[in-house]
C-alpha cells in the first residue's frame, strides 16, 4: 500500500490502525540538534485526545507517546524520529455484525474493493484515529517552524450553519482554548455547541469549517507549477479523512468579485514590501509573499451515525439494512484542528529545507 508518507525531505510516514496495537510515525530529514522531548509531542497529542468533552467520542485513549529513536540527550540526533502510541481501549464487537455491510459514508466499500482485504473495525486504517501520525510528525515540524518563529494556529469557524465572527488573529490562540469546540469566536463556540449535542441526542452528526492561519512565514517561500506550497498544502489537508474542500485566501469567494477587488495592493510598510489586503492568502503565484497564510477546510458530518440507513450485504449481494452502534464523534472538528496544523506545519517545514532557509543537516 502506498500514500502512507508525505514530504520531499524532511518526510513523515505513519502507520497503525484504529483496533490494532498502536499507531505511530516515523519522522526523517529533521536536522540534527533541534530540542525536541516526548512532552513537545504529548502536548500535540492532547489536542486530539478523545473523550475530553461531552461533544467527542466517549472513547477513553491517554494516547502517552513513547519516543523510539532519533533523539539523544533532549536533541535530534540526525538519524529516523520513531514514535509510537498504543492503543488501550479498543472495543471491536460493535463492528463484528457489520463486517460484510460497507458503512454509508465510509471508505469500507471502495478499501475492500482497493485492496481485497479491509480491517473493518473502526475503519482500521482509514479512522480518523490514524491522525496521530501526522500529530507526532506535525510536532517535530511545529519546533523547526519555531526556530523561525513561525506559528500554525487551526480554529474552527463553523458548524452546521453556526458561522463565527472574525476576530483580530493575534487573539485566536489564547481564545480557542477557552470552550470545547476550539473556536475563537466565544458567543458562537456556544452555539456551536448546542447544534453538535443536538445532533448527537438525534443520533446524527454534523460538519463545519476549520481554518489555518500561519504567522510570519517569509515570501519567497514555496515553487512553481507542480510544488506551489498552496498546492502541496491542500493536498496534505485533503490527506485528512472527511475533509472535502479547502480553499485559499477568499477561495470560491473570488469567483464572485472583479479584478480590481481581489487583487492585493503593495506597499511599503516599516520598511518591509506588504499587501494593503490579503484576499490571496498569503500566497501568489505558489509561493508566499510574506503576509499571514489563510487557509480554510470543508469537514463532513461524521459518516458514523447510529440511524438506520441502507446498505448491502457483500457476500448474499442483497440490499439491507444497518444501525451502526459504537463510539463516534458527533462532531469531528475540534479534535481536527491539531491534524491540520500538523499537516500545514510538515509541509511548511520541508519547504522550508527545500528553500535552504533551514540547514538540512544540523540546526
Amino acid at each position: 500500500m502506498s500514500g502512507n508518507s508525505i514530504g520531499k525531505i524532511f518526510t513523515v510516514t505513519t502507520f497503525g490502525s484504529s483496533h490494532g496495537t498502536a499507531l505511530g510515525a516515523v519522522v526523517d530529514g529533521c536536522p540534527a540538534g533541534l530540542e525536541l522531548s516526548a512532552e513537545d509531542i504529548q502536548e500535540e497529542l492532547d489536542k486530539r485526545r478523545p473523550g475530553t468533552s461531552n461533544i467527542t467520542t466517549s472513547r477513553k485513549e491517554k494516547d502517552q507517546v513513547k519516543v523510539l529513536s532519533g533523539i539523544f540527550q533532549g536533541k535530534t540526533d540526525g538519524t529516523p524520529i520513531a514514535a509510537i502510541v498504543y492503543n488501550a481501549d479498543m472495543d471491536s464487537t460493535a463492528y463484528n455484525n457489520i463486517k460484510n455491510t460497507p458503512r454509508p459514508g465510509h471508505g469500507d466499500y471502495t478499501w475492500k474493493t482497493r485492496y481485497g482485504v479491509y480491517d473493518y473495525r473502526g475503519g482500521g486504517r482509514g479512522s480518523g484515529r490514524t491522525t496521530i501520525g501526522h500529530v507526532i510528525g506535525g510536532a517535530v515540524a511545529k519546533k523547526l517552524l519555531k526556530t523561525m518563529d513561525i506559528k500554525v494556529i487551526s480554529h474552527v469557524t463553523q458548524v452546521g450553519t453556526v458561522k463565527a465572527e472574525p476576530v483580530d488573529i493575534n487573539e485566536i490562540e489564547t481564545n480557542i482554548e477557552q470552550n470545547s469546540v476550539r473556536c475563537a469566536d466565544i458567543e458562537a463556540a456556544q452555539r456551536m455547541e448546542a447544534i453538535i449535542i443536538y445532533s448527537k441526542e438525534k443520533g446524527d452528526s454534523v460538519g463545519g469549517v476549520v481554518e489555518t492561519v500561519v504567522l510570519n512565514v517569509p515570501a519567497g517561500l514555496g515553487d512553481p507549477v507542480f510544488s506551489k506550497l498552496d498546492a502541496d498544502i491542500a493536498s496534505s489537508l485533503m490527506g485528512i479523512g472527511s475533509v472535502k474542500g479547502v480553499e485559499v485566501g477568499l477561495g470560491f469567494k473570488a469567483a464572485e468579485i472583479k479584478g480590481s477587488q481581489m487583487n492585493d495592493e503593495f506597499q511599503i510598510e516599516k520598511g518591509k514590501i506588504r499587501t494593503i489586503s490579503n484576499h490571496s492568502g498569503g500566497i501568489l503565484g505558489g509561493i508566499t509573499d510574506g503576509m499571514p497564510i489563510k487557509i480554510r477546510m470543508a469537514v463532513k458530518p461524521t459518516p458514523s451515525i447510529s440511524q438506520m440507513q441502507k446498505t448491502v450485504d457483500l457476500e448474499s449481494m442483497e440490499d439491507t439494512e444497518i444501525t451502526i452502534n459504537g463510539r463516534h464523534d458527533p462532531c469531528i472538528c475540534p479534535r481536527i484542528t491539531p491534524v491540520a496544523e500538523a499537516s500545514v506545519s510538515i509541509i511548511l517545514a520541508d519547504h522550508l529545507i527545500r528553500a535552504g532557509l533551514i540547514n538540512p543537516c544540523k540546526l
